[in-house]
């Protein structure tokens, strides 16, 4: 969450309204957030020293926040990191929407993490599919199987998909 906002105050500065209002209007897709959760990683990122308020406005003392180099460095950092977490398409969508934000020659950087954190979570799933294919079925649970193989497919079809996308719109890995 406190990447996600990081890099929309490196859009512009913005208050609390206006980053909830673009979690509603598009980073919701891959990266849901609530008013309260926004505030408490505003809060974080202020104790932090990775943004801070740039002025104060209105009866309500409407703050905008704005980042701070060390919010830039951090922002960098993460941008840079390994994807983790059970989250992958969250965390790889999250990266890709701010991918403009970073200097051209770290972009494929950036790409490379991708392609190759959903490699290795496809190679998992392939070898889970290639034990499931041979196990037998206890009597009576064929139904139980039958949907648990339809999940596993679904994973490994859009991983595959995921991984053609990347290949589309990516920079060069």
């Amino acid at each position: 969450m406190a990447h996600v906002i990081l890099g929309l105050l490196l859009l512009w500065p913005q208050s609390l309204y206006d980053l909830r209002k673009h979690f509603e209007a598009g980073i919701s897709l891959f990266y849901s957030a609530s008013t309260g959760s926004i505030k408490r990683a505003l809060d974080r990122l202020l104790a932090d020293g990775h943004i801070r308020v740039e002025s104060e406005s209105g009866p309500r003392g409407r703050k905008t926040y704005v980042v701070t180099d060390s919010g830039r460095q951090e922002f960098r950092r993460w941008m840079l990191s390994e994807l983790s977490g059970t989250d992958v398409e969250g965390a790889m969508l999250a990266r890709v929407h701010f991918l403009g934000l970073l200097d051209p020659h770290e972009r494929p950087a950036v790409a490379a993490r991708i392609d190759e954190r959903l490699r290795q979570d496809l190679g998992r799933l392939e070898r889970l599919a290639a034990q499931v294919s041979v196990a037998e079925v206890p009597a009576g649970f064929e139904d139980v199987s039958r949907y648990q193989v339809a999940t596993l497919q679904y994973g490994l079809t859009s991983h595959r998909a995921a991984l053609a996308w990347v290949e589309e719109y990516l920079p060069g890995r």
